[in-house]
């Protein structure tokens, strides 16, 4: 993972560790949304933070909820040099 794909991970996982301070670590195929590390209530942040790390906008209306559920999917798809959704 080259570092500023890693930069722009760890951003987001502090934003969730820092939404979640029960937890110390977040598995990186963990399901955020099913162990609700992320809710309803904090998702247009959650993208928000998404969108500030990448530097590119998260099409809200084409947004497939698969490419959020874990950090790997988030890396894959939002930080990758080519990104699917991008």
């Amino acid at each position: 993972m080259s570092e500023s794909r890693t930069a722009a991970l760890e951003s987001v996982t502090e934003w969730i560790l820092s939404k979640n301070p029960e937890r110390e670590t977040i598995g990186m195929d963990e399901d955020l949304i099913e162990n609700r590390l992320v809710d309803s209530l904090s998702f247009v942040e959650f993208i928000f933070t998404i969108e500030q790390a990448s530097g590119t906008e998260v099409p809200m209306e084409t947004l497939d909820l698969e490419l959020l559920r874990t950090l790997d999917s988030i890396s894959k798809n939002f930080f990758a040099s080519h990104p699917v959704n991008g």
